[in-house]
């Protein structure tokens, strides 16, 4: 499965567009991922436990995304568009990361 930013892919042709696709994650921070944060926050450097599962969340929003255009028995997704969002009250501790694209059947 293609799956780009853009809305062409070189060298291919768009035999047929099949609507738009998505992929949705929503993970939990665990506490102890958060006070290790914070304190990464205060003393400067990266959080690679947030990195982590960003990285996961993300993987999975296009694996659930590819998967809906392979049913519509596409082989590309172009336009593919990432949003990263908290979600729940008071921040939550969720994260959302959401994927949508155009399906389309290359020629």
């Amino acid at each position: 499965m293609l799956i780009t930013t853009t809305n062409t892919i070189e060298g291919h042709t768009i035999a047929e567009y099949k609507g738009i696709v998505t992929g949705e994650a929503i993970l939990g921070a665990n506490i102890f991922r958060d006070f290790f944060a914070a304190v990464r926050d205060i003393v400067g450097g990266r959080s690679g436990a947030y990195e982590k599962v960003l990285r996961e969340a993300r993987e999975t929003a296009l694996a659930e995304m590819a998967a809906e255009a392979a049913a519509r028995g596409c082989d590309a997704v172009i336009g593919v568009d990432l949003d990263y969002e908290t979600v729940g009250t008071d921040g939550g501790g969720m994260l959302m990361v959401s994927a949508s694209g155009t399906a389309v059947r290359l020629g």
